[in-house]
């Protein structure tokens, strides 16, 4: 059986927790940030969770941990 390869695009984007919960960026921090108040770019900085609906394709993208 061969290995499976990871998507290293998601290895980048994701990162585990101890728990196997899997945590991302947010959007929208990389340009334009005049218009933007303090408190959305505040928020934005923060790692989020991701979506129960999506880890289960975010799990196969990256197989070995």
């Amino acid at each position: 059986m061969p290995k499976i390869k990871t998507n290293r695009g998601a290895a980048k984007r994701f990162r585990f927790t101890a728990t196997g919960k899997i945590k991302r960026r947010k959007s929208g921090l990389r340009h334009i940030l005049t218009n933007k108040s303090r408190k959305r770019k505040n928020s934005l900085s923060k790692d989020v969770f991701v979506a129960s609906s999506d880890t289960k394709s975010i799990e196969r993208l990256i197989p070995y941990r």
